[in-house]
């Protein structure tokens, strides 16, 4: 269907306006230019282009999924989680990344350890996988090694779906009887057997996003948790909700990681677009959580006794 006048206005105004979102100094009128204009826009809209995100690498973006339209629209996935890694992860460390999608984390990663460090970024998706394998050559992150596999808590085969393509990072095997966008199934293994030894040993960060199968990554985890370089963190982001869909307990899961001696700490999640401006001017640091656990929540869990995570 060709082009009208009004379209083409619509478009320029798009690009003008995310131009102020990710460019401009100051704050004003960027969360409601961007909650109530941009991204209904832009998801509606579908733009395919390779944007470079603001520590420097580029991703080629659709914007009809969530995660490539924040990355082209304000130029960061997770504000809060991404200066938390850029102030923990170092020359020579080693980045695990379970979950790793299209792999926004592992080249951030690849270039906050440098040459002498190693990322492992395991994906379960074939899509996502490729589409990681992409990002990676496409900012020559020489250091990263991706793996197409599932993990859990012993070998088995699990069945993901996909409810919609506006969230494709959703890919979950917690059972889901509405229409499906799509699904597939993966072998899985506990984290322990795909890493390397050295990469066990060595790792400094390890993350896990796995859509309400979190229980499952860190039973298969815990029995190698005592064998951890001391000064290790581990990132979950934790769905309760989807977790007791799949029989797992939140509860059980944080008495695992205290009874190796973690503490428990929180970093902010908001993925409201009106709310991304402030998150970018002002990324916080995990704070010490004590309470109950409600609601999809990123916790950080550490060795370290504080108050913040700083």
């Amino acid at each position: 269907m060709p082009r009208t006048p009004l379209s083409h206005a619509s478009e320029f105004l798009a690009t003008l306006g995310r131009g102020y979102v990710r460019n401009a100094p100051g704050s004003l009128l960027k969360a409601p230019l961007s909650g109530r204009y941009l991204n209904p826009y832009l998801r509606d809209h579908p733009r395919q282009r390779v944007v470079e995100a603001r520590f420097g690498a580029r991703f080629a973006c659709d914007s009809r999924d969530l995660i490539q339209r924040y990355i082209s629209l304000y130029g960061v996935w997770e504000p809060h989680m991404t200066r938390w890694l850029q102030s923990r992860l170092g020359a020579g460390d080693t980045f695990v990344d379970v979950g790793a999608n299209i792999g926004y984390f592992a080249v951030l990663g690849s270039r906050l350890v440098g040459r002498s460090g190693q990322v492992v970024a395991v994906e379960a998706s074939p899509a996502f996988h490729d589409r990681m394998l992409q990002h990676v050559r496409l900012n020559g992150c020489g250091n990263v090694r991706t793996v197409n596999e599932a993990v859990s808590d012993s070998h088995k085969k699990l069945t993901f779906v996909l409810a919609s393509s506006n969230n494709m990072g959703a890919n979950s095997i917690v059972p889901y009887d509405g229409p499906a966008e799509s699904s597939f199934e993966m072998a899985a293994r506990p984290l322990p057997e795909i890493l390397h030894e050295d990469e066990l040993a060595a790792a400094r960060v390890i993350k896990i996003d796995v859509e309400g199968a979190e229980g499952a990554v860190i039973r298969g985890l815990a029995p190698v948790l005592g064998r951890l370089r001391p000064d290790v963190e581990i990132a979950v982001e934790v769905t309760p909700d989807r977790m007791e869909q799949l029989g797992d307990s939140i509860d059980e899961l944080l008495a695992t990681m205290a009874e190796h001696g973690f503490r428990t700490y929180r970093l902010p999640t908001d993925y409201r677009p009106e709310n991304y401006p402030r998150a970018l001017r002002a990324p916080q640091p995990p704070e010490r959580w004590r309470g109950p656990v409600v609601g999809e929540s990123e916790l950080v869990f550490s060795r370290v006794d504080a108050e913040t995570l700083a």
